[in-house]
């Protein structure tokens, strides 16, 4: 009989840094969860375990592989979910395309990408692929709220080991620039359903209508927005911010999300791409376009296409001679902000810029100022008002500065990030219209052909669950507390009309303040400045931009941020931080077998997972646990544990070592648990007599390439062997 036993925590497979670093601590964690009969099983939900799981008639019987994210969407709905989920690729069309080259190499008969398709048989290829781009896996997983904040011990540290900030000053020309008008936020529509209906979306043109989308249900209570970016309005708006940047001398950069707006952003990429090089697709169009090129691939793929044509190079380089100077994602590869559409990370991008203090990598390879070009202004507001702030007072002092948690509305694919199967480039001019089954037309929009129109839900349940999520925790913490809603934005108004209600009737109204993300924005940088803390209450996409900016100004990332959701269902999940620069650090261990990936998220991460587990099951032991991987976490932080940059200092798995042998010395030195404490005291003296050799044995593996058997699915032997290159701690740890 089949075992279908959950185990009790499920820690997920993911992608690049992250998976690299489970390769050596997630041994460690099965090891000492086993001594309190703890059992830690594995998920598969990086982006080519889902590309296998998605194509099993191409693949052999030995080849085919379980829906994991499936599983784990069911898994997150009932109480006993408890899930350690590390950051995952959000793929764009590139990197799709790259796993699936790697995977046919590896022998996996997988079809090609269909860029074009023309076939029924390719339009269904293109139709599998495009469920797993973007993002695929976090809507699915959270069935609740978010919980993010800096873990005490990591502000502790940060304050008390202060990062380095740039300098800003006054004449910073660095600025935000952002649509007037024709934006998706500009345009947006919004009205909650007083009772539960489907509806469809149609285009109603001088030839008649098309049916976009067909029965979209809705819960009574859920408030439905939509809007439309005008492609004119961006064209426009795009041309005279290059032109205003080469004026000002300064760097042009775009700044978006191109990967978990997998529809829209990707699209206003190619915008941005096109606008470029616009000269050159004047002249050049119909070649461009029989050799293949799509700008929202970006510049690099248009460069691999047009390579072997003297003409377009020409007239490439004619016009990037002309533009200002590109803000560089890697200045000494040549990598331009154009280049990849998943290189344009605005939560990633921005806060760094803004951390360097307002500066960003020429190709020259010398910082300089920069305007940050942010087409839609639904959320640029944040930025432009962070740049204002520190024009005028400086840099923050993370020494002092006090925190900013945050408390986000993202169960049920709330807002935005749920608009993915309603998010539409149109074809021709006409009418959009969203129509209810009794023939109500809930929102219309007249467009033009290569408008962007889209629609986004927030459903009341997670609306409620949300509002009283930030109740308890400002009445945890006492905490100024700021719910970053627009009254004069159609989608904020309508969550207003919720949000009051509920504070008025749990008689906590005047603990709570409602701000435009503008105003918000200063009001939180003026109470940190000032070392008091605030919580801001927001949206989804809000939640996941402002859970960079401020831990990367605080805390010099946000990978060591405790990102708790409380699924909706009374079961855990908990996220360990960010996987931006995870790239990077891929490319670093392949060259030099360093790899410079902190694991202090995941660390965080556990410790909220055991806990988590003990007041749910009662399980005592996992409460020790828990509480001695907080001991851990301290060492780490306190010896200064964690990883280095650099090859030949310490890195990710010397930090596993010295985790382990901190919790093993904590579980050692508790008297909750005699047993435990019995059971891993030989552990820590083996682990610390042990020290030297270990050590010696981590360091000889730097300096050379590593092969782990491949990018996005290695080789779980070659993996083990590269991660886990010490025989004295392997078989202390088994």
């Amino acid at each position: 009989m089949a075992d279908t036993h959950t185990p009790d925590i499920i820690y997920t497979k993911v992608d690049e840094a992250p998976e690299l670093a489970s390769a050596s601590l997630l041994p460690i964690i099965k090891r000492f969860a086993k001594a309190a009969d703890i059992t830690v099983g594995t998920k598969d939900i990086s982006l080519a375990g889902r590309i296998l799981a998605a194509f099993p008639n191409h693949l052999t019987e030995a080849q085919r592989q379980s829906d994991d994210l499936a599983e784990l969407g069911e898994l997150v709905k009932t109480p006993s979910a408890n899930v350690i989920k590390l950051p995952n690729i959000s793929a764009s069309v590139p990197q799709l395309v790259a796993a699936v080259k790697e995977l046919q190499s590896q022998g996996y008969a997988l079809p090609d990408y269909p860029e074009t398709p023309t076939t029924d048989a390719e339009k269904a290829v293109r139709a599998t692929y495009d469920t797993l781009k973007g993002s695929a896996v976090n809507p699915v997983l959270r069935e609740g709220n978010s919980d993010r904040r800096a873990a005490v011990a990591v502000k502790n540290y940060a304050q008390n080991n202060p990062h380095r900030m740039g300098k800003w000053t006054a004449e910073s020309k660095t600025r935000v620039a952002a649509m007037s008008g024709g934006d998706f936020f500009s345009n947006e529509v919004s009205a909650t359903l007083p009772k539960a209906a489907t509806a469809k979306i149609v285009l109603e043109t001088a030839s008649g209508e098309t049916v976009l989308k067909d029965g979209v249900s809705y819960p009574a209570g859920t408030v439905v927005d939509a809007t439309y970016m005008s492609a004119a309005a961006l064209g426009k708006f795009l041309a005279e911010e290059i032109e205003k940047t080469k004026a000002e001398g300064t760097l042009f950069s775009l700044h978006m999300k191109a990967t978990m707006m997998k529809v829209s952003d990707p699209i206003i990429f190619g915008h941005a791409v096109r606008a470029f090089l616009a000269p050159v697709f004047e002249a050049h169009g119909e070649a461009l376009k029989s050799l293949g090129v799509n700008p929202n691939s970006g510049l690099g793929d248009l460069l691999a296409r047009v390579k072997d044509n003297a003409d377009i190079m020409a007239a490439i380089e004619a016009c990037m001679a002309a533009r200002p100077p590109m803000y560089m994602v890697d200045s000494d590869r040549g990598i331009t902000n154009l280049h990849v559409p998943s290189d344009v990370i605005i939560d990633a991008s921005m806060p760094a810029l803004i951390r360097a203090g307002g500066k960003g990598w020429g190709p020259d390879g010398k910082e300089g100022d920069a305007n940050c070009v942010i087409p839609d202004n639904s959320y640029a507001p944040v930025y432009d008002e962070s740049i204002k702030f520190f024009k005028e007072n400086g840099a923050l002092n993370p020494a002092t500065a006090g925190t900013v948690q945050n408390i986000g509305l993202m169960a049920k694919k709330a807002e935005e990030y749920g608009s993915h199967p309603t998010t539409f480039e149109l074809a021709e001019a006409g009418t959009v219209k969203m129509i209810l089954e009794d023939g109500t037309v809930l929102h219309s929009h007249t467009v033009q052909a290569g408008d962007i129109w889209r629609s986004a839900s927030a459903r009341q349940a997670p609306i409620e669950d949300w509002v009283n999520l930030a109740i308890d925790r400002q009445r945890a913490t006492g905490f100024r507390a700021i719910f970053w809603l627009d009254a004069a934005r159609a989608h904020d108004a309508e969550l207003i009309k919720y949000v009051k209600p509920i504070l008025e009737a749990k008689g906590v109204a005047d603990k709570f303040e409602i701000m435009a993300p503008r105003e918000a924005t200063r009001a939180s940088l003026e109470t940190i400045t000032k070392g008091e803390n605030t919580i801001a209450i927001t949206g989804n996409v809000l939640r996941d931009y402002l859970t960079d900016l401020f831990p990367i100004l605080e805390l010099a990332t946000s990978a060591k941020m405790l990102s708790i959701v409380k699924l909706m269902q009374g079961g855990g999940l908990f996220e360990t931080g960010a996987g931006g620069s995870a790239p990077k650090h891929v490319q670093q261990l392949d060259a030099e077998n360093h790899l410079r990936w902190d694991s202090l998220g995941e660390f965080c991460a556990l410790g909220e997972s055991l806990q988590f587990l003990a007041d749910a099951k009662g399980n005592e032991k996992a409460r020790v646990l828990g509480k001695a991987v907080d001991a851990a976490t301290q060492g780490i932080l306190d010896d200064n544990r964690s990883p280095s940059r650099k090859v030949g200092e310490p890195d990710n798995r010397d930090s596993h070592y010295w985790f382990a042998r901190y919790w093993a010395e904590a579980l050692a030195a508790q008297s909750d648990d005699a047993a435990l404490a019995a059971e891993f005291a030989p552990v820590a003296k083996a682990l610390a007599d042990g020290e030297a050799a270990i050590v010696t044995e981590l360091a000889a593996a730097q300096g050379k390439p590593a092969d782990t058997g491949g990018y996005y699915h290695a080789d779980a032997a070659k993996l083990a062997a590269v991660m886990r290159p010490s025989a004295t701690l392997n078989a202390i740890i088994g």
